[in-house]
């Protein structure tokens, strides 16, 4: 066979024996959430450009090197979007959320897209789960939203797991910390690659989120921003670790946490793993109190954070977390004969209301390869309908796994399956 194409480097299908995983996984996060009081929001898939221009930051890398950008048939700048708290940020100003009891807490799974080199657990059409809280500016709701993350983490059996925490101020105190970065740099300015060049006076400290080796290592003596922040800044950060400690929840600060959005103020945070075989960092999140006037909308403080679900889904693979999953049918119907076939479609309709999944054969195969296509399809149960069986109303249930059968009447199926399951 040859096919007239192949799917786009960088991205992925996700096929019924991995969505199950994905499923599983995506009710957890959903299940986790509500119990903290967030609720699903879904936003488009692509949006104008400008959203994250101002938004994401125009000197990140995300901007500068990874979106996909492209005018409309209107002649209007499209972006798809590249991470989801631009797009759940826009949807909270307009949509008048903020209108509603405050905070307003959001979670969603949603597909992004950067144009990156693809590896294991980094594709270009990636997913992402992701929680977010508007309208609360406490390090209280700092410590909840790293609580939340540490739940979802916990309870997908992760193991390895590390939180490492930093605080990159506000605009205030991180201006004068620009003044100490460009000061540092401009000894070394002629080896920094062309991008961070052009950071240099706009917005040095992306200079420390580079991912060139060079500049990754020109950074290693760079100051830390931990010692320029403000009074306010620093006692935000120490109000986040008490509450971590009366939480028992571990942590390590690290100063060398910037993340690589611009939108982050205060708090930022990442979860990784010492797993092997996984990409190490597997959540990421921080505060970002100027988004929503950067957007065109009044002060707000929030917070979020997102995970990353190929790396999620790498790393409870590397672990053998992942339960036994599976979609298998509940019960397989063979038939004999015309009369049975018609009957056996009514039949297995009243089963599947009664919340029993039931599969039948469709290619007109005999007994012995109807029974051979139920143990493939990993069918729990089987019955053969005949004409006896039909006009009997009664058929032998068989249990797939340990052979065993019994005679039971058709009205009574549905009950003898949910008791045996």
């Amino acid at each position: 066979m040859r096919m007239l194409t192949k799917a786009p480097r960088g991205t992925n299908d996700i096929i019924p024996a991995e969505s199950v995983k994905w499923r599983y996984i995506e009710d957890v996060t959903g299940k986790i959430c509500k119990s903290y009081g967030f609720k699903e929001i879904r936003t488009p898939l692509f949006e104008h450009t400008e959203l994250f221009e101002r938004g994401v930051g125009d000197t990140t890398d995300v901007v500068q090197k990874e979106m996909y950008t492209f005018n409309d048939k209107g002649g209007r700048s499209i972006t798809l979007r590249p991470e989801g708290t631009a797009g759940a940020a826009r949807a909270y100003l307009e949509r008048n959320l903020y209108a509603e009891a405050q905070p307003t807490k959001l979670y969603y799974n949603i597909s992004c897209y950067r144009y990156e080199k693809p590896q294991a657990g980094r594709l270009r059409e990636f997913h992402q789960f992701g929680a977010e809280c508007y309208g609360a500016k406490g390090p209280a709701v700092d410590a909840e939203m790293i609580m939340l993350a540490e739940n979802v983490l916990t309870e997908l059996k992760i193991p390895g797991i590390k939180l490492n925490i930093n605080s990159i101020g506000c605009p205030t105190c991180r201006a004068e910390y620009n003044r100490a970065l460009r000061e540092y740099f401009s000894g070394c300015y002629d080896e920094l690659c062309d991008t961070c060049k052009s950071r240099y006076e706009k917005n040095p400290l992306r200079i420390l989120d580079c991912k060139s080796p060079v500049c990754k290592k020109l950074c290693e003596g760079a100051p830390m921003l931990l010692d320029y922040i403000c009074e306010e800044c620093s006692e935000h950060f120490e109000g986040l670790k008490k509450y971590l400690d009366a939480s028992h929840v571990p942590y390590n600060v690290d100063p060398t946490i910037v993340r690589g959005l611009d939108y982050y103020t205060k708090t930022v945070f990442e979860f990784k793993t010492t797993l092997e075989g996984t990409q190490g960092t597997v959540c990421g999140g921080g505060r970002y109190d100027g988004l929503i006037e950067e957007i065109g909308g009044s002060p707000t403080p929030a917070i979020g954070f997102a995970m990353g679900m190929e790396r999620i889904l790498l790393a409870m693979e590397a672990a053998g977390s992942l339960p036994e999953l599976d979609e298998n049918p509940d019960l397989f119907v063979a038939t004999i004969g015309g009369e049975a076939d018609i009957f056996s479609m009514n039949f297995i309709k009243n089963l599947r209301q009664e919340g029993i999944s039931a599969a039948r054969d469709y290619l007109d195969r005999s007994l012995k390869a109807q029974m051979k296509y139920a143990d493939k399809l990993g069918a729990r149960f089987s019955l053969v309908l005949g004409e006896t069986e039909v006009n009997e109303k009664r058929a032998k249930l068989k249990n797939m796994t340990t052979g065993e059968t019994k005679e039971i009447d058709l009205c009574d199926i549905a009950k003898a399956i949910k008791e045996e399951l």
